[in-house]
């Protein structure tokens, strides 16, 4: 597509309010952030050149969503739903978007977990459509000159992948694209974030998936993953490029292996606006349900004993993102560590073991533990006993991991323990809600990774809270873009937890929910931008928002109404021709 073919006007808060067109006749349909179909009234046709090319009858953008839902809910499999979606939103992205809005709850399942997974899988058979850029070792070389391509489109979010880390399936390849395009969906659902704003980027470097490397099908690099130097090279190259092109976006890193995820958050903290949500999303949503749990409990955080079951990526940046919360409230450092335990498969993770290190940050010394030398007490059910955990999380991919035993020994730690099995999908759950429920006479406080139906206990139906990263990511990301953030601090994600929190009702934390439902992301998400924003005023590093020319100052007040201002909708806007 030529750079000449469409542009955005903007208003003074970075918003579009026009969409100027320099194509006429049927190339205007064929561009998605154009394209109205048959909501294009009259004069525009006229205008346009589109007179004649389509059937007489203007058809607004609320009957297209009736029609396009009957279409999409009359599709058999979740597959056969995802490629409707997908192939609506690359010929008409704002009646794409509108379909999601109107169904949020049940489409968000499509286009992204658990859907997307099936879509990463089939992504070089079912192939339909290019979206984003894949980088290479033939072509990053070439990486800023390939980014200026898009910088008609003032990129502000890019979700980028090296395709390695999928939940619960591992090295795809290419295909991990897909999660990026869903992830970046949600980005526009939840912030406003436009679509054309919007960048996904695989950075393909090969893959150790056999199937892949065999199927003659496969699109991506065929050729084994680089390691080592290499690697590290490549992603060096991409990096600069981005900071070089996008000074001021956002890059989301997303689902890198749990021996690289750390490494490379960390080596760009200062280099790029740049967060893991694998590490520090789950750790976010993670905290805002154990937020909730103290408000329901009248209980203090700081007063907790905390175990993380799974000590990959997402279990350890959930106990990180506890930690930074302990210390905010008043801990020490070492003191919020020695409250936090880890445990992988081998068990309570210790300083004696040879492991990874990034999880050495919370391995027990077993002289300041003394039961830890004991090596019967290193297993889950005793390590809940020994330690007299209260807050028990999931992250392992194991499912039933959380037996009885463990969650009745959890009950006598706690009149009301918090149990938190996050595993995705279903069949690795550590724990049923039902069972928990049932084990702990509908005591304990409970939060699911997956979706799962309201349980009825005692003549109580309960709502299921699902700690799902999309009550975070889009807020953080629309903070970061209003406040100007030039990094993105830990203490943003405590910040985003508490705006959570606040979102989950009375009625809700009655019952014991601990999430507020996914029907109401787009309130959520403006809560999680602002607090985010002025996080980011109160550490320092703001700066006036580059997307707009309204400043706000600090001011709680305008940061609120910039980031409002800010939020694009999907409604179809005014085209000017030119």
């Amino acid at each position: 597509m030529s750079d000449n073919q469409y542009g955005f006007k903007y208003d003074e808060y970075g918003n579009t309010r026009e969409i100027l067109v320099y194509a006429s006749g049927a190339t205007v349909n064929n561009i998605s952030f154009v394209n109205k179909g048959t909501a294009f009234s009259l004069a525009e046709r006229r205008r346009l050149g589109l007179d004649a090319a389509l059937p007489p009858t203007v058809r607004g953008l609320e009957h297209q969503v009736a029609n396009s839902s009957a279409k999409v809910n009359g599709k058999e499999s979740a597959i056969e739903k995802f490629i409707y979606i997908r192939s609506l939103f690359d010929r008409n992205v704002v009646l794409a978007h509108a379909l999601i809005r109107s169904e949020i709850e049940k489409l968000m399942g499509i286009i992204y977990t658990p859907t997307v997974g099936l879509a990463v899988q089939q992504y070089s058979s079912m192939f339909r459509q290019a979206n984003g850029l894949h980088f290479y070792p033939g072509n990053i070389d070439q990486a800023e000159n390939i980014l200026r391509r898009y910088i008609h489109r003032d990129i502000r979010v890019a979700v980028v992948t090296d395709n390695q880390g999928i939940l619960g399936i591992g090295d795809q390849g290419a295909g991990g694209i897909a999660i990026c395009l869903g992830k970046l969906m949600l980005y526009t659902q939840g912030a406003g974030v436009a679509p054309w704003h919007c960048l996904p980027i695989s950075l393909d470097v090969g893959t150790d998936n056999e199937a892949l490397l065999s199927d003659n099908d496969y699109l991506g690099w065929r050729h084994r993953r680089l390691t080592g130097e290499e690697y590290l090279e490549f992603i060096g190259r991409f990096a600069c490029a981005f900071r070089n092109v996008f000074p001021n976006a956002l890059c989301q890193w997303e689902d890198f292996s749990k021996q690289n995820a750390f490494a490379i958050r960390d080596s760009y903290l200062h280099d790029l606006i740049s967060f893991n949500d694998d590490i520090q999303g789950t750790g976010a949503v993670t905290l805002s349900g154990i937020l909730t749990a103290m408000r329901i409990k009248m209980e203090k955080l700081e007063n907790q004993i905390f175990l993380v079951h799974g000590a990959g990526a997402g279990g350890v940046g959930v106990a990180e993102q506890i930690g930074v919360a302990l210390v905010e409230a008043g801990l020490s450092e070492q003191e919020a560590r020695d409250r936090i335990f880890t445990l992988d498969s081998r068990g309570v993770v210790t300083t004696d073991r040879n492991i990874e290190q990034y999880k050495m940050k919370f391995a027990k010394d077993k002289n300041a533990f003394p039961w830890l030398q004991d090596p019967l007490n290193l297993s889950l059910e005793e390590a809940v006993k020994q330690a007299g955990v209260t807050v028990l999380i999931g992250t392992s991919g194991q499912g039933g991991s959380f037996s009885r035993e463990v969650v009745e020994a959890m009950l006598k730690n706690s009149e009301r323990p918090v149990i938190m099995p996050l595993s995705n999908p279903t069949a690795m759950t550590e724990a049923l809600p039902e069972d928990i429920y049932k084990w702990t006479d509908g005591k304990a406080l409970v939060a699911t990774g997956s979706p799962f139906d309201p349980v009825s206990h005692d003549g109580v139906e309960h709502r299921i809270g699902q700690c799902n990263n999309v009550f975070v990511f889009p807020g953080v990301g629309l903070g970061v873009l209003g406040s100007g953030a030039r990094e993105v601090k830990p203490q943003f994600f405590t910040a985003a937890a508490h705006a959570v929190s606040s979102c989950v009702s009375k009625a809700d934390m009655a019952q014991g929910c601990l999430m507020p439902p996914v029907h109401t992301l787009n309130e959520v998400s403006g809560k999680v931008a602002l607090a985010v924003a002025m996080s980011a005023v109160e550490h320092g590093v703001s700066r006036p928002c580059v997307f707009s020319t309204f400043q706000h100052e600090g001011d709680e007040a305008r940061m609120s109404e910039l980031l409002r201002r800010m939020r694009w909708e999907p409604e179809y806007l005014p085209i000017v021709s030119m």
